[in-house]
């Protein structure tokens, strides 16, 4: 499919998930708003996927940590006058570590970015989208939505939220001409476990990490296909599968022993 003088907007598309898509957008043809909180990350993604696709790039530079900042963002991109056919609501991060010890602050600042500014984005473009009768919308969602979370617990919340939400919103405009996807990915091989403090996570340190590529092309697909959603990665389909039949306490219990960090397994094997 080859877009037509069309446009997408897509948040944290600089770097991971969220860049691979906006690569296989201006692949297609579409033109690109890009939105991340970094002007010189946007200026040389914006560089690259100009001079590769010969589309036009135009970028943003907001903190979506603040809300207002998505309302400022939306405001931006309709002083252009543009007609936005897609947005890809991919900027996302977490804070590891039990919830007794991590950074409070820090974590409103997540719940924020999270569903705060993907909420506002999501109901602002998709007035829009209404309004013309045409578009789509992805929500980056992750297989984190579909179990709970000890040491990532505020980030499996919200990404609770994000699936919840965009399945509910889907059902509303079905018949309106607009489509909603959510992509759940595994653990992928992005710097979200950096910004996360993840590093030192038994998930991280065996490195069974999927790539953004794959992860981002399976989103795109069920986008164009108009799908609800699609669990990227067979690994990630399976465990999934199994959270629907583990009991809640059972299955956090898993995933705190999968998520906890690396040295406790090198303590037990000492003792």
């Amino acid at each position: 499919m080859k877009a037509n003088n069309q446009y997408a907007v897509v948040t944290g598309g600089t770097s991971g998930v969220g860049y691979e898509l906006a690569r296989l957008l201006a692949k297609d043809g579409y033109n690109l708003i890009l939105a991340a909180r970094h002007e010189q990350d946007l200026v040389r993604v914006s560089n690259e996927l100009k001079n590769e696709f010969g589309v036009e790039v135009t970028y943003i530079s907001k903190d979506l940590f603040v809300p207002d900042h998505a309302f400022d963002l939306y405001n931006d991109i309709k002083t252009k006058n543009l007609q936005i056919e897609i947005l890809i609501n991919d900027a996302g991060q977490g804070q590891y570590g039990e919830f007794l010890d991590t950074d409070l602050r820090r974590e409103l600042d997540i719940i924020n970015l999270n569903i705060s500014s993907l909420v506002i984005l999501t109901k602002l473009f998709l007035r829009d989208m209404v309004a013309q009768g045409h578009g789509r919308i992805m929500n980056l969602s992750s297989i984190a939505s579909k179990m709970p979370g000890p040491w990532q617990s505020v980030y499996h919340g919200t990404k609770a939220f994000v699936q919840s939400f965009t399945e509910a919103v889907r059902s509303e405009v079905k018949d309106k001409g607009v489509t909603v996807t959510a992509l759940l990915p595994g653990a992928t091989d992005t710097d979200f476990f950096n910004k996360a403090d993840m590093n030192s996570s038994k998930i991280v340190q065996e490195g069974d990490l999927d790539l953004a590529a794959d992860a981002a092309k399976d989103g795109y697909e069920a986008m164009m296909k108009g799908d609800d959603m699609v669990v990227s990665g067979m690994k990630n389909k399976m465990q999934v599968a199994m959270s629907n039949v583990t009991p809640d306490g059972a299955l956090a219990d898993k995933m705190k022993k999968q998520q906890g960090p690396a040295r406790e397994k090198k303590e037990r094997q000492i003792h």
